[in-house]
């Protein structure tokens, strides 16, 4: 039994890193140690087969078993999202059902870039296609190539997160662009920030939630700033974010190698990045630790 959150929640998940053998394989007993661990803090669930996970760099049967491993090891007192990310609506949907068989409570699909006209509603016929065929929730994430790229139209948010399936609308890193979706997202599709650094202003223009590294991390600590937004405490929410902001930059900076040497810091064993990505050296982990105890992680 999962446990899906209440759209009145606030949900905080995060991209779940998949720990290796000395052999450079997946050490799925690791990994379900590691569930165990975060099921004492205030994460939400686990995002499997995306970025923080290595996706580019594992196999389709070791997401699968990835999926099969945190559905496993959190016991239904949680829930696992499975990443896709393919601009065939056929390959997402063959995908779906394969995630959804492991034991996957939701799909987070990434807006494609599809080549050509933009008012031809490609991004609104695939969705169209993948959400009305998936057989679990969708979540859509715009998480373009280039970081300041859009690939959607307001309209083709709208029509997207207007569909019966879709969950939630995790933005993209373009927050000029994103200042504008709480316009056109559908009332019943949940917004959720993308990042440690935009956690205060994300909750400013409306976020329901998050989806980020950091909250591997330091969920509660992700979920208060959220709150206190809601709540109109933006000067203590303020606060918070500036003391977060360093370690957010290191993550976004070192990418897979600092969330990692992050948990290993934590007590998690999520060991090294698969290669060739390298770890840190002891100049950037010495310096991960300081902004770890500037923001009250450790």
């Amino acid at each position: 039994m999962s446990l899906i959150p209440d759209r009145s929640s606030i949900p905080v998940v995060a991209p779940t890193p998949t720990p290796f053998t000395g052999k450079d394989k997946p050490d799925y007993d690791l990994l379900a140690g590691n569930i165990e661990k975060w099921m004492a803090t205030g994460l939400s669930g686990f995002v499997v087969g995306s970025y923080g996970g290595e996706e580019f760099h594992l196999s389709g049967k070791e997401k699968i078993r990835c999926v099969e491993v945190v559905s496993q090891a959190h016991k239904g007192n949680r829930f696992v999202i499975a990443g896709i990310d393919t601009p065939s609506p056929t390959a997402a949907l063959s995908q779906a059902e394969e995630y959804a068989r492991a034991g996957a409570d939701m799909i987070r699909v990434r807006i494609p870039d599809i080549p050509g006209d933009k008012s031809d509603r490609g991004v609104v016929e695939y969705f169209d296609q993948v959400v009305s065929m998936s057989p679990l929730p969708v979540i859509v994430i715009h998480q373009p190539k280039q970081a300041m790229s859009v690939n959607a139209t307001p309209e083709e948010m709208l029509a997207v997160t207007s569909m019966d399936n879709v969950y939630a609308y995790i933005m993209s890193l373009n927050f000029r662009w994103e200042c504008r979706v709480p316009s056109f997202i559908h009332e019943s599709t949940q917004l959720w920030t993308c990042n440690g650094t935009l956690l205060l202003p994300g909750a400013m223009i409306g976020a329901d939630g998050a989806c980020l590294f950091f909250a591997n991390w330091a969920p509660d600590i992700c979920r208060r700033i959220i709150c206190l937004v809601k709540e109109g405490h933006y000067s203590e929410a303020r606060d918070i974010q500036s003391k977060i902001t360093h370690a957010d930059f290191i993550g976004m900076d070192k990418g897979v190698a600092a969330l990692k040497s992050g948990l290993n810091m934590l007590g998690y064993e999520t060991t090294v990045p698969r290669r060739p990505t390298r770890s840190l050296n002891s100049d950037e982990e010495s310096e991960l630790r300081e902004a770890f105890e500037t923001a009250g992680i450790l």
